[in-house]
């Protein structure tokens, strides 16, 4: 099977992104994007992101996530630490974030350190969630083999059953991790694939930026 695909092409002419019209603050920018690209409406879930993590083979992986919140201290995002992405975060807390909206034709792509937010916190959001999805962190061994789906209906109606009418308490193996970026680059679609791609990197506890060719 084969299929050829050259002829898929777009022209990025919707904005630009120069020096002289940015904050030298990444966070503000990233703000100014994400509202943006929210009122736009075109982009499905704006705060979907990619993380991409180290596994204990070696190799790479890259999923999507949701972006829970965002401040001058870094991302935040919520999972199941015993999840594969979990695991391959305890071994190596180096990953990526990756943005794409392309109703804006924007990408933002942060590298930085990921640790977990405190528990306090952790708690605190995972008890505004739906109760479905506060159950469903309880009846998913995330990232574990399972014989069938049978199994994770199984496991819903157990724990609906033992928490019906009860506060369900956020499992220990459950919680937030926020990246706190070394650097984050603004990537602009430009005509003629002669992008705009700004990059912001922390060094000695500034911003400082640098244009990078496309």
């Amino acid at each position: 099977m084969s299929r050829n695909l050259q002829d898929y092409r777009q022209s990025y002419e919707k904005s630009e992104l120069l020096e002289s019209s940015i904050s030298n603050n990444p966070f503000i920018l990233f703000e100014q994007w994400f509202n943006e690209t929210e009122v736009e409406g075109g982009s499905g879930e704006v705060n979907a992101m990619t993380i991409s993590t180290i596994g204990l083979d070696g190799f790479p992986k890259a999923r999507v996530v949701l972006l829970k919140s965002y401040s001058k201290d870094g991302f935040v995002f919520y999972t199941n630490f015993n999840s594969e992405k979990g695991k391959s975060i305890a071994n190596n807390p180096h990953v990526c974030l990756s943005f794409f909206w392309p109703s804006t034709e924007r990408q933002v792509i942060v590298k930085g350190l990921v640790e977990k937010v405190d528990e306090e916190t952790a708690t605190k959001y995972y008890h505004s969630r739906p109760r479905g999805s506060q159950l469903g962190a309880w009846a998913s061994p995330q990232s574990s083999e399972i014989a069938s789906r049978e199994v994770l209906e199984e496991n819903l109606a157990e724990v609906e059953n033992k928490y019906e009418g009860k506060e369900i308490p956020k499992p220990e193996h459950w919680g937030g991790y926020i990246v706190k970026p070394l650097s984050i680059e603004f990537w602009q679609g430009r005509q003629n694939r002669l992008h705009d791609r700004i990059t912001f990197n922390l060094e000695d506890a500034e911003w400082n930026s640098k244009r990078l060719a496309p």
